[in-house]
């Protein structure tokens, strides 16, 4: 198996409301800063299309993410008031996403199972 076979890696898109990207955007450093701290974290950054914002973000563990999203509950939320998840994945091994499902599964992700690849 691949050294990243235990990763869970996330990827919520977020469609912003009219009017409110410079909000949205001012939210984004905070997000980043808290994340920073996660020793779980393996890499977190924000990109931008539009009107659209995306979080590329991985985690080692089902732990890693649940400890994530208690992290920033509250700048999620924030975020969820100027802007709506449109689109949410969930990536992983299958028995780090079965631990997940009873947290993640009322956002509606689509959840991918880990298959094969390679780490270095």
């Amino acid at each position: 198996m691949s050294q990243t076979s235990n990763v869970v890696s996330l990827h919520p898109y977020f469609k912003v409301h009219a009017g409110k990207l410079d909000t949205v955007r001012s939210l984004l450093p905070a997000f980043v800063a808290r994340t920073q701290k996660e020793k779980s974290c393996l890499y977190y950054d924000f990109t931008l299309e539009g009107n659209t914002v995306h979080c590329r973000e991985a985690y080692a563990g089902a732990e890693g993410v649940a400890e994530h999203l208690d992290n920033v509950g509250t700048l999620l939320d924030e975020m969820l008031r100027h802007s709506d998840l449109v689109r949410f994945e969930i990536h992983g091994p299958a028995g780090e996403l079965d631990e997940l499902r009873p947290r993640c599964g009322p956002l509606n992700p689509s959840w991918f199972v880990f298959q094969c690849g390679i780490g270095r």
